[in-house]
């Protein structure tokens, strides 16, 4: 944990917030001195979130303390609009640090994937990243305002995985995306970057047999599968001045797995 906090004005929304990284992702930042929105589809799990961070939120994104708990489907585009929306009315400012964390999974062979599960999880992981990043740098230019887009894709998305083309497909699009945006918006002041993680402990990778969890935990150097505050941490670093040079990149954080 950073001894300053590098965050201390800064306004970050997190995606995906209601578990496993994305609310490790909120506490770090929150830790880091940022007030946070914390979103999820799930919104009484994103105020679970919010009471986690050490001030009291509102049911309804209309803050009582420093956090705020919102609910949002961010694969709908009016639905994330609305979003960004709600969290500049609640704060008087756009969030200067936007995190995508919101995804899915629904994992079949390719011979045998059904058409709704690739679009699904197409929708929910990549058009709806798309989407808030769309979203978040139009209020951000708008205001004049300078930030930095921090988007969860996977080390999956690089590699490939047996079972996974909807969800390698989907992560793969994040990074190019992100570097794509990194390009259009540096004129703007705004950094994009993304994070891989690799295998790491939350209720995704649970659902998977032990036998599994085995095999791949003897795959990575380190030999053992990371936290969820192991990516926390690089986000933090990206959300803060200390990564003021650094803008288009893609952040492994899998334990040297498929290095």
């Amino acid at each position: 944990m950073a001894s300053q906090l590098r965050l201390r004005s800064a306004l970050a929304l997190v995606t995906g917030a209601g578990s496993g990284i994305g609310r490790a992702i909120s506490v770090r930042l929150a830790a880091e001195g940022a007030a946070v929105a914390a979103c999820d589809l799930d919104g009484a799990a994103a105020q679970d979130t919010v009471r986690l961070l050490g001030s009291p939120g509102s049911e309804d994104g209309a803050p009582r303390g420093k956090h705020a708990a919102f609910q949002a489907d961010v694969s709908q585009g009016p639905a994330a609009r609305r979003l960004l929306e709600q969290v500049q009315a609640c704060f008087s400012r756009p969030p200067s640090v936007v995190v995508s964390c919101a995804g899915i999974t629904r994992d079949e062979f390719l011979l045998h994937m059904s058409e709704e599960d690739w679009d699904r999880v197409i929708a929910v992981n990549l058009k709806g990243t798309f989407l808030v990043t769309q979203a978040a740098a139009q209020a951000l230019v708008s205001s004049g305002g300078r930030g930095s887009i921090i988007n969860i894709s996977s080390i999956i998305g690089k590699v490939g995985n047996i079972g996974q083309t909807n969800y390698a497909s989907s992560k793969a699009g994040v990074i190019g995306l992100t570097q794509t945006a990194a390009r259009e918006l540096g004129r703007h002041g705004i950094r994009c970057n993304s994070v891989l993680p690799g295998f790491i402990a939350t209720p995704m990778t649970q659902k998977m047999p032990e036998k599994v969890k085995d095999k791949v935990t003897a795959m990575i150097p380190l030999g053992h599968m990371g936290d969820p505050e192991d990516v926390a941490d690089v986000v933090a670093f990206l959300a803060s001045e200390d990564s003021g040079y650094i803008t288009g990149a893609s952040v492994e954080v899998s334990g040297g797995l498929f290095m």
